[in-house]
């Protein structure tokens, strides 16, 4: 018997007691599965497109986790009644598209007391509808901190808030994922003085890749102010447009060895949107590449 037969001789062997994979495909058995990916917020890109339409959009461009903007085309509100919400979770389960949560605009920086009661029993209605449809979490913000009371005291009353709305979560097995957003609450110190009063575990920091990221001290330094806070969900605009940067922003995170959702909430207005979609994927790629 040749060499050559030996060799297959014994690959074939070796395969058949499931030890010898690593002379037949050495690349799939030994590659890393990547540690982030890519999906999509329907913020502006996918505002107009109808759940199927959402869904075969992000398999096209292989945008895999899609997060559903509150009002949009995609109609996934709570008004869906309990047959609506079962045929939305058997649309992504037969998809290959993921569907990480509901984007909301519920917040609790306001003043008035009977709005901010009306912001956590909406968070917690849409948390209900998140485990409804196979979800796992919702996204929510805080968007000020009003001239007239104490920065103190509005920052206490956001954790308190995100702590009643994080036992809720806690007990439907969701996430609430606060974006770093608002005015003033989008500067990092003010996000972490937040989250040093949140003790429900299944409160999460969302980045946001806000321009203040960048006010001193730094882009790393407030990064790593609020790291250990962060979810499953990382927000981003598009990567070749605007100065932000992204590079540094793909080496924090892969430095961290992070393993959740950069989802795209892109701005601009494309002529071809699922090209476009791809397009960012292939910049996404490159930037984790260069990341190593």
């Amino acid at each position: 018997m040749d060499n050559n037969q030996s060799r297959r001789s014994f690959i074939q062997k070796s395969l058949a007691a499931g030890i010898g994979l690593s002379f037949l495909e050495p690349a799939a058995v030994f590659a890393k599965k990547p540690k982030m990916n890519l999906g999509l917020v329907t913020y502006q890109w996918g505002k107009d497109w109808d759940l199927p339409t959402l869904l075969a959009n992000c398999e096209e461009a292989g945008l895999l986790g899609v997060e559903l903007r509150t009002e949009h085309a995609h109609g996934v509100e709570t008004s869906l009644s309990a047959q609506e919400r079962k045929e939305v979770k058997k649309r992504f389960k037969d998809s290959p598209v993921k569907c990480l949560g509901y984007g909301s605009n519920y917040a609790y920086h306001y003043t008035d007391q009977a709005q901010v009661r009306e912001n956590i029993e909406g968070t917690k209605n849409y948390l209900q509808l998140c485990k409804d449809i196979g979800a796992s979490g919702i996204k929510v913000k805080p968007n000020g901190l009003p001239a007239e009371v104490s920065k103190e005291k509005t920052i206490a009353q956001i954790a308190q808030s995100l702590n009643e709305v994080g036992k809720t979560a806690s007990d439907l097995g969701q996430l609430v994922r606060v974006e770093v957003h608002g005015k003033l609450t989008q500067q990092l110190p003010n996000m972490k003085a937040i989250f040093d009063q949140v003790t429900e575990k299944s409160v999460k920091v969302c980045w946001n890749s806000n321009d203040q990221d960048l006010m001193a001290p730094g882009l790393e330094a407030n990064f790593n102010s609020v790291k250990k806070w962060f979810g499953d969900t990382v927000h981003i605009r598009e990567l070749n447009e605007g100065n932000y940067p992204y590079q540094e922003l793909m080496k924090l995170f892969s430095d961290m060895n992070y393993k959740g959702w950069i989802l795209l909430e892109a701005r601009t207005s494309p002529a071809d949107r699922v090209a476009a979609m791809k397009e960012q994927l292939e910049i996404f790629n490159t930037m984790l590449a260069n990341a190593k």
